[in-house]
């Protein structure tokens, strides 16, 4: 009883504070000087900011009612599940298994104007060519097409140029992978710097002479060698535009794997640097490589103000209906789009690869004879046996009618009479002789042609610019514009088939290690850019500029680059040699470190309550590190942080998020008797638990882990204080259980840690919290279904893992192609596993131990957002298993039918269907970072913290790879298998969510319609993407200065925005004074219920007021520019607000001090 009153007590307090608060804001409204010196008559510029403030007032009752109904909840909870504490304290466990914690004091809400759901609502973006109808309509039946094997016979009418010539652009190129058989810097030493040194000498030999470039991260590296004279020739060659820099990037990234904020970073450097070295801005994309490509780039694109892009890799049979219905060029729009606002044109190359064979025209064995590096006596010749002549007085006219009859065949496939024959191949250019080859013998040809009306054509050497620039006009229109008649198209272009039935889907998940590693470098280089702005922004605004580790900068563009050059098409997609992949994982390693080292640097002058106590030495770091890896393919090892009985230990924990976070953190102390207090000497709740060094027997090396629930400021520090003391009531040790396989085996608990064991029963069982209950198998200890709180019915989630082979025939799986031999197995091993069941006031969780994987599933018992999904684990190790490939399956009564969700690039969802008129490989698609299934009543979503592949083969099915091991090469320029497997934990949450019957929001879900997460989606994969870090401080002789906590924001960002980057700009290689700000607005399914979030949600209709955003920061500058910061429009007010559409990216130049 003495609890209930307790409870009932404090929940009355806050009823009186929030009504006493509402009560103020009507006062406060009611006396505006604004309202009364008007006497009541309102002019008509008034009307609209006194229906604001209606509607303000109206969003504060709404908040106001939220608070009270929580407090309801809150009391009921308590009183509905008989939790009277035997003995008066909390933490304890109620009568129905969960726990009762403190009551957190800090009730929350959501208030979500419906204005900012209707992108979920309404129907989606018009468009001629949906990529879903479009697959559904193909037969994919690979008919064989004659010359154009995967295409068909093309003819024309000659006199079909008489009235207007056809115009030739010829774009020599040269396409350099950073990193694939040779490491960057082999390929650099070996071939790269001479190609580029040739072409500064060989482009100057004459003004016609034309060549395009795309990877940056190889051009700076030149660059920084290049002497005054070579630069200065490079410079002219730009501004003259026979040098044209495509795309611009570090480099062409893969779009399958990547994370948008990664292909946007690897931009941003890449047009940074040409802005502060060459002073050029690209206008086209480039993209002739990547396995597949994704509506995701194209918007990028986009909002970096370029006006026209080009793709190569699609499925054979897309491009041969499009080559059909001229439909090769096209407006490619946002799925999500209403307007034509994200239309960016797009040309797809029609033929099977961007080699010269497959790029003059239909027929390879002609197109062969117009490269000449392929002449006789060379090292590379023609396969089809017919080799290239030398062009000479003798055979001019016959060489060039049978090239202009490929170019005739070719543009027949398009809608202008403008012709694009790129000219080049991997590492092409790089001897003087192939310039000379290439350039002199096509000079002869175009100028045959030229002079030779009769043919009615005009063929020149061209820039990827002069091509698109020659469309428009010949359509009429203004660069970038749509010309009357192309088709305006949306989706993507996944899966990737270049002949058969070869789906590039394995690619998705080989080398996951590495795929996971990238996404942690990820989450630490935007915490670190987000750390430093703010800390150099204080340390200017306090005039500490000059004791600030300024010179931290360069570890944070050294973090960028290896970041940058991580997302090539052959490194985050594991399809590199081995050697190569060591030399990745090394620079991921090195810059981790670095970053580490810029976020302990930023934390520690951020908590220094008097900044004049500061000092910063370089040997003696403020703060230790949240966890260290041994080399570049080990695990993390969490820092132990060893506490005494002299006094408490200072733990700083970062929250990278834009958003308040309550959350359970976990830390390795050298003792069980742990307390933890908040900054204000508040004690909290701890949960201690044992580490594992093995399925039974716990080990002290590494000390108990102590877990407790900490309210964190959006992306700031909080200070507590870990002591070393005698048990409270707050602190519980963990509830341990080991069902075992058989009797023979025990298990060995160390003290004072005790265990439970038992024989494992067939019997289910379960775990609970608050929120949610789950059961388990009792014989394997996976998970089987899951029931919501207040939800009577339990939904099915049973998970199952299974084994693909590989086929036995000549062609087989390796690190591109997915070649299964048939449907999955299950996995199956001998003995059953040992199964380990933990429970305590703040987490449960159960551990299956399995021969070639360790299943963890936890859930936390904290309000809010982060005790509302279920916490997976998967420790996989199958470097014992010959041609094998491990999958996770989650089975559940979802009626999901044959559509399914993926995300592209962690940007947008994506609508997919499985096809079973496709092979079962074709049906993978990328996931990097959630896939979901949905009916009516339920959604079930899987956040991933790694980019695997994924598919739904079944209806209320998700299935995902979890890490292949293959002993022989795919036969597409490899040269190796995937043998290189690490021991990789792959990291998921797993929301369940109901379909809000009430809500006036609510829609049938269209099946080709772009899904969004709902609010609580996006949290999910904040929180699983970017974890809090623990850095506890190192103790010192003269004792610890006094900490504060570290709130950066003045009030929050609106909950459907998101902080992209907070990025110090460069100038030249130290920060200048501006910032540059990147948002997101997210795109948010209302439809779903949205239980208490843990902290007060709100949105403002995409308003976001800038000035007063920033605690103790001045707001000198607020400049809209484009995505890449190349373009800028005119400074805004300083108190301005800026505004975003739902799904838009922005970015805005500022200048904090």
């Amino acid at each position: 009883m003495k609890l209930r009153k307790q409870v009932t007590v404090c929940g009355g307090a806050i009823f009186c504070v929030a009504v006493f608060s509402l009560y103020l804001m009507l006062d406060r409204v009611q006396h505006d000087p604004a309202r009364r010196q008007n006497g009541g008559n309102f002019p008509r510029s008034q009307i609209s900011v006194l229906q604001n403030r209606i509607e303000q007032l109206e969003q504060l009752l709404e908040e106001n009612h939220q608070i009270i109904s929580h407090i309801k909840d809150s009391v009921m909870e308590l009183t509905d599940t008989g939790a009277v504490s035997p003995s008066g304290h909390l933490p304890f466990r109620s009568a129905n298994g969960s726990w009762v914690l403190p009551f957190d004091g800090r009730p929350s809400f959501v208030a979500v104007k419906s204005q900012d759901c209707q992108v979920a609502v309404d129907n989606h973006g018009q468009s001629d060519l949906q990529m879903l109808d479009v697959y559904s309509l193909l037969k994919f039946d690979n008919l064989d097409g004659g010359v154009w094997k995967q295409g068909f016979d093309i003819t024309y009418e000659p006199e079909e140029w008489d009235k207007e010539p056809l115009q030739v652009f010829v774009v020599p190129h040269s396409h350099n992978d950073p990193g694939w058989i040779k490491t960057f810097d082999k390929y650099f030493l070996e071939q790269t710097q001479h190609i580029l040194n040739n072409m500064v000498l060989k482009l100057g030999e004459d003004p016609r002479r034309r060549f395009i470039w795309s990877e940056i991260s190889y051009f700076s590296k030149w660059w920084e060698g290049a002497d005054k004279q070579k630069r200065e020739v490079t410079r002219k060659l730009v501004k003259s535009g026979q040098l044209e820099i495509v795309t611009g990037g570090w480099v062409m990234t893969d779009e399958a794997n990547a994370h948008y904020f990664a292909m946007l970073d690897q931009l941003i450097e890449g047009h940074q640097w040409l802005e502060t070295n060459l002073g050029v801005k690209p206008q086209s994309g480039w993209a002739i490589d990547p396995f597949g490509h994704s509506a995701t780039m194209a918007y990028l694109l986009k909002k970096a103000n370029l006006t026209s892009m080009l793709i190569q890799r699609v499925h054979y049979s897309i491009k041969k209906h499009f080559a059909s219905t001229r439909s090769l060029e096209f407006m490619w729009r946002q799925s999500w789009d209403k307007s034509s606002d994200s239309d960016i044109f797009c040309h797809m190359m029609p033929f099977y690869s961007y080699d010269v064979p497959h790029t003059c025209g239909p027929d390879p064995k002609v197109c062969c004879q117009f490269d000449f590096k392929r002449l006789p006596g060379g090292r590379v010749n023609c396969p089809w046996k017919v080799p290239p002549k030398a062009v000479v007085e003798a055979n001019v006219e016959e060489r060039a009618n049978l090239l202009l009859d490929q170019y005739r065949k070719k543009s027949k496939l398009f809608r202008s009479k403008v012709l694009l024959v790129p000219l080049g191949d991997d590492f092409r250019y790089d001897m003087a002789l192939e310039w000379d080859q290439q350039f002199s013998n096509y000079q002869r040809l175009f100028d045959y042609m030229n002079a030779h009306p009769q043919m009615h054509v005009k063929a020149q050497f061209g820039t990827l610019s002069e091509y698109f620039s020659a469309v428009y006009k010949a359509g009429g229109v203004a660069q970038g514009a749509r010309p009357a008649d192309f088709p305006v198209l949306s989706g993507d272009f996944f899966a990737y088939a270049d002949r058969e039935d070869h789906y590039w889907t394995g690619y998705f998940t080989s080398r996951p290690f590495y795929k996971s590693l990238d996404r942690v470098l990820e989450s630490h280089l935007r915490g670190a850019e987000i750390l430093y702005s703010l800390a150099l922004g204080h340390a200017r605004h306090a005039a500490m500029e000059g004791r600030y580790p300024v010179a931290d900068y360069a570890l944070l563009v050294d973090a960028r680059r290896t970041v940058a050059l991580f997302q090539h098409h052959d490194a985050i997609t594991g399809t590199a040699k081995e050697n190569v992949v060591v030399d990745y994982g090394a620079r991921l390693l090195r810059s981790l470190i670095g970053l580490k080292r810029v976020i302990i640097n930023a934390a520690h002058f951020l908590v220094m309550k008097n900044k004049e106590f500061y000092r910063f030495y370089q040997t003696e770091p403020f703060l230790e590190t949240d966890d260290r890896r041994a080399t570049q393919d080990s695990l993390p090892q969490k820092t132990l942080i060893e506490l005494d009985s002299t006094g408490p230990r200072y733990l700083v924990l970062y929250n990278p998020v834009e958003q308040e976070r309550l959350c359970a953190v976990s830390v390795l102390v050298n003792t069980a008797h742990v307390r933890v207090l908040t900054e204000d000497g508040q004690t909290l709740p701890v949960q201690v638990s044992a580490q594992w060094a093995s399925p039974i027997q716990m080990t002290l090396l590494c000390g108990p882990q102590a877990t407790f629930m900490a309210r964190l400021p959006a992306l700031g520090l909080a200070v507590f204080h870990l002591y070393n003391m005698a048990d409270s009531p707050m602190t519980l040790r963990s509830d341990t259980l080991l069902r075992l396989p058989g009797a023979g085996v025990s298990a060995r608990a160390v003290d004072p840690l005790p265990v439970r064991s038992q024989q494992a029963d067939p019997q289910p069982f379960f775990i609970t919290t608050q929120s949610l209950t789950l059961g388990f198998s009792g014989t394997t200890g996976l998970l089987e279904s899951i029931r919501l709180k207040d939800d009577p019915q339990e939904v099915k989630v049973q998970m199952h893992f299974l084994v693909y082979g590989t086929r036995p025939s000549k062609d087989k799986s390796g690190a591109y192609l997915f070649l299964p031999d048939g449907t999955a197995k299950p996995y199956v091993q001998k003995e059953p596993p040992v199964v380990r069941v933990e429970e305590g006031p703040l987490f449960s969780e159960v551990v299956s131990h399995f021969q070639h994987f360790q299943q963890t599933v936890r859930i936390h018992n904290v309000p809010g957002a982060d005790g509302l999904s279920v916490e997976l684990s998967t420790a996989v190790d199958i470097r014992d298993q010959t041609n094998k490939e491990l999958a996770m399956r989650l089975v559940t009564d979802i009626q999901s039918g044959d559509v399914f969700h993926t995300d592209l690039n962690g940007f947008q969802m994506q609508a997919r269907r499985q096809f079973l008129k496709l092979p079962l490989q074709a049906n993978f698609y990328p996931m990097p970072s959630q896939a979901l299934i949905q009916d009516s009543q339920h959604r079930l979503s899987l956040h991933s913290a790694q980019a695997l592949g994924v598919a739904s083969l079944e209806s209320g099915q998700l299935e995902v790879i979890l890490d292949r091991r293959l002993m022989q090469d795919d036969n597409r320029g490899l040269g190796q298998g995937l043998k290189d497997n690490k021991k990789t934990v792959n990291r998921f949450r797993l929301l369940l969510e109901r379909r809000d019957t009430g809500n006036p929001c609510r829609r049938m879900t269209d099946s080709g319609a772009p899904a969004f997460p709902s609010l609580l989606g996006h949290l999910t994969g904040a929180v699983l993407n970017h974890e809090v870090l623990a850095l506890p401080v190192l103790p010192k002789k003269r004792g610890v200065p006094q900490l504060q906590t570290f709130c950066p924001l003045r009030e929050p960002l609106p909950c459907d925005f998101h902080l992209v980057n907070l990025r110090s700009v460069e100038d030249p290689n130290s920060p200048s004074p501006y910032t540059a700000m990147i948002l997101h607005r997210k795109g948010m399914d209302c439809s779903l219920e949205s239980p208490s979030l843990g902290f007060n949600c709100s949105t403002t209709q995409g308003q976001l007021g800038v000035s007063g955003l920033l605690r103790g920061l001045d707001l000198q500058l607020l400049q809209p520019v484009s995505l890449t910061l190349m373009h800028s429009a005119p400074p805004l007010a300083n108190d301005s607000s800026v505004s975003l559409n739902p799904m838009e990216l922005s970015a805005f130049k500022l200048k904090l001090r």
